[in-house]
């Protein structure tokens, strides 16, 4: 939704009314599959000042230059030209592995293929299976899928070799960005690693993989520290004093925007959900099902994904012809285990754990508990217990799973707010609803800005603790449903 610039400019005129003159803003901005969105907040608190945001068009390939357009109308819709010298500093935190290849005069030389798109599949099949598991770990600590770039140039290669031969730079959509605010190509750790390109432990790009996959070593970005500067703002986006920061992949600038620390777990529940902490060390896992990425303070950040979210609770209330909120009003009215009612909601093949063929099953039917009730108590439980399995994984590599942090549009569900805890079987804590992949990105905009990165805490709205012994019946009821219809 794009915010009303003359709104805005009314909450930045509120703002310079209450603070010092000399109070200093930063700029966050979160460039998503769906749309760009931009937040100007306070250096010392943190507080939001202005926001605005742009849409991004549908598909799983894009003309890079419609990010820089979406860019372009956020950052006016925020009224970011507006607060002129006050703001030092700007980042980037985007979706993570788009293939960007541009020509020697930075023009694209193909649309970039995002993290959805899954043309190259066979591509990543074949890498797989050429150097074997382990020997990918070893390298960049994550296995090929079809949204992780290299398999991308690999498509490219094999697919369009005149386009391949004009390639100069490859980058990922937050380098683009960078390139756009700067005037230069840079990136990160958080978001190189997600490449299958760049070795996150040795924090060295593997030439030799290019090499092999595509037939050639393109440009790379320079991979920055996280508290390093990318360079100045250009003078067309309205501050000559403002520094750009390294920028980041999403679940980095989440992680950093919510001040994660290790021990505390991100359950991000969107269209897809999210899984992921704070690591002082990489976590190695051959099986590909965690992904070891590193995170935007110098650490790691392994991560795991579950293709099935927000969407399962979505496809329950079209089922029952009701809205999500009538959906919700009959979850809470439900039986806490949904009366024995079992949902394996892989509705579209899933990836934790790797099922991508597979289908939805509803476990444990009978005529006394097929009721409304139980089957929308039943989508919120599919919901919580698939996550709980991506935290039990991420439990079984050894890291600490002692609190989750519950954000994303699927936290509006207080049937699933309610039950998350005892699902989970740890606390749970919601915090506040913020944009935290751009507060992450405006949190490292202040650290380039100043040298030190800033704490500005975070608000808790709600925290549930585990409650009865319902939850093991349910998280019991639910491993049972998986092994027997899918033997594991």
């Amino acid at each position: 939704m794009r915010v009303d610039l003359s709104a805005e400019i009314v909450n930045i005129s509120d703002e310079n009314r209450t603070q010092p003159a000399a109070s200093r803003l930063v700029v966050g901005v979160d460039s998503s599959t769906q749309s760009c969105k931009v937040v100007a907040v306070d250096l010392v608190t943190g507080a939001q000042v202005s926001s605005g945001a742009a849409s991004h068009p549908d598909g799983t390939s894009i003309n890079p230059h419609l990010w820089t357009s979406a860019l372009e109308e956020a950052w006016s819709a925020a009224g970011i030209a507006a607060l002129g010298e006050r703001v030092v500093g700007v980042a980037v935190a985007a979706q993570q592995h788009g293939m960007v290849g541009v020509d020697g005069d930075n023009e694209p030389i193909h649309d970039a293929l995002l993290w959805n798109d899954v043309r190259s599949a066979e591509e990543a099949g074949r890498m797989v299976a050429e150097l074997g598991a382990d020997a990918w770990v070893d390298a960049v600590n994550i296995l090929p899928v079809a949204s992780f770039t290299l398999t991308k140039l690999a498509w490219l290669a094999r697919s369009q070799p005149d386009a391949a031969a004009r390639l100069d730079t490859v980058g990922l959509p937050h380098d683009w960005l960078n390139l756009q605010l700067s005037g230069a190509w840079s990136t990160d750790r958080s978001d190189a690693s997600g490449t299958a390109y760049f070795d996150p432990v040795a924090n060295k790009y593997r030439d030799e993989l290019l090499e092999q996959f595509f037939g050639a070593v393109p440009s790379l970005p320079r991979v920055l520290a996280p508290n390093e500067s990318a360079g100045q703002l250009l003078p067309r986006w309205g501050s000559s004093a403002a520094v750009v920061g390294a920028g980041m992949g999403d679940n980095a600038g989440a992680a950093l925007g919510l001040e994660l620390a290790p021990g505390e777990v991100a359950v991000s529940i969107g269209t897809s959900g999210t899984v992921f902490t704070i690591s002082e060390t990489a976590v190695r896992d051959v099986s590909g099902q965690l992904a070891g990425f590193a995170d935007a303070t110098g650490r790691h950040l392994p991560l795991l994904a579950t293709i099935n979210a927000a969407r399962v609770m979505a496809a329950g209330a079209a089922m029952l012809n009701v809205d999500l909120a009538e959906l919700d009003r009959l979850a809470l009215a439900a039986a806490p285990d949904a009366g024995g009612l079992t949902l394996l909601p892989y509705l579209d093949g899933e990836r934790t754990p790797n099922l991508p063929d597979a289908t939805g099953s509803m476990v444990g039917l009978t005529r006394a508990n097929m009721t409304p009730d139980n089957m929308a108590r039943a989508s919120v439980l599919a919901v919580l217990n698939s996550l709980a399995d991506a935290l039990d994984s991420l439990g079984s590599f050894g890291v600490p799973v002692e609190r989750v942090l519950l954000i994303g549009g699927g936290v509006k569900s207080r049937a699933l707010r309610e039950a998350a805890a005892t699902v989970f079987g740890v606390p749970v804590d919601v915090p506040e609803l913020r944009e935290y992949v751009a507060l992450g990105a405006a949190r490292q905009a202040a650290w380039a800005a100043t040298g030190e990165l800033p704490v500005w805490g975070r608000r808790i709205e709600e925290s549930f603790m585990p409650d009865g012994a319902w939850g093991t019946l349910v998280r019991g009821r639910y491993v049972a449903a998986r092994k027997a219809v899918y033997g594991r």
